[in-house]
């Protein structure tokens, strides 16, 4: 018998939207746009350094050790660093600002969604749960995000971070979801495809959980209620 929750938090980035695969297209139009073959000695290598980078800076930012702008400088700064002939004299501060800024503005406009997107949230919708993004990413980018892949107007409210003033896995985060939304905890259901900061965090919340298994298993030491493979898995349990 399918679970009757009244109100989904959904994670955005990399559950719905395909972040992933749209950053892979725009660090290759970053590439290309700041000519970096003239400055790096291996195009692969900078991807490899940026995806080091990206998954440790995020990781410190969603337990809040580093701020936003901390992050956003060195996500490049480390893999152009890193794969420089020589990073003397034009790998500044000012000149990592403006290749996020442009690898953003490449981002916002991918409309590229994981598979079954946007069937799961119309399904999720005309069943009547009311949806909520519940996200980590920057305020100007996800709604831009939102708009360029057409999942925006599905959504009754959007749960940002910097809005709330805390990342998800805190249980802050949670607790003004809840004061935004109206939502109940004892009817509400936690998707995401971040066991640390998704999982964990509704977990710790008093929220039932439901994890999206895109990447490779993980030692969960809390178990989430719900393991789905492909999103389309969803509708088969809610």
């Amino acid at each position: 018998m399918k679970i009757k929750y009244k109100d989904l938090f959904i994670d955005f980035d990399d559950t719905l939207y395909d972040t992933h695969g749209n950053a892979i297209i725009a660090l290759k139009e970053l590439y290309e746009a700041f000519n970096l073959g003239e400055k790096l000695s291996s195009e692969e290598k900078f991807y490899e350094e940026y995806w080091k980078a990206n998954v440790a800076l995020w990781g410190q930012y969603s337990r809040g050790e580093i701020e936003r702008d901390y992050l956003i400088v060195e996500r490049f700064r480390r893999p152009l660093a890193a794969c420089a002939y020589s990073p003397e004299g034009w790998l500044t501060k000012e000149y990592c600002l403006k290749v996020s800024d442009k690898f953003l503005e490449f981002c916002s406009v991918k409309p590229g969604v994981v598979e079954g997107a946007h069937e799961l949230v119309k399904y999720l919708k005309t069943s009547g749960y009311r949806l909520h993004i519940c996200s980590n990413g920057f305020h100007e980018v996800q709604y831009k995000k939102l708009r360029a892949c057409g999942l925006l107007d599905y959504f009754d409210t959007i749960i940002l971070s910097e809005d709330a003033g805390v990342n998800k896995p805190s249980p802050a985060f949670f607790d003004y979801a809840f004061r935004m939304t109206g939502a109940e905890r004892e009817t509400t259901l936690m998707i995401g495809d971040n066991y640390n900061s998704d999982i964990i965090g509704a977990i710790n919340s008093g929220i039932d959980t439901m994890l999206f298994m895109r990447w490779p298993a993980i030692e969960m030491p809390k178990k989430p209620k719900y393991q789905v493979e492909k999103l389309k898995d969803i509708m088969e349990i809610i």
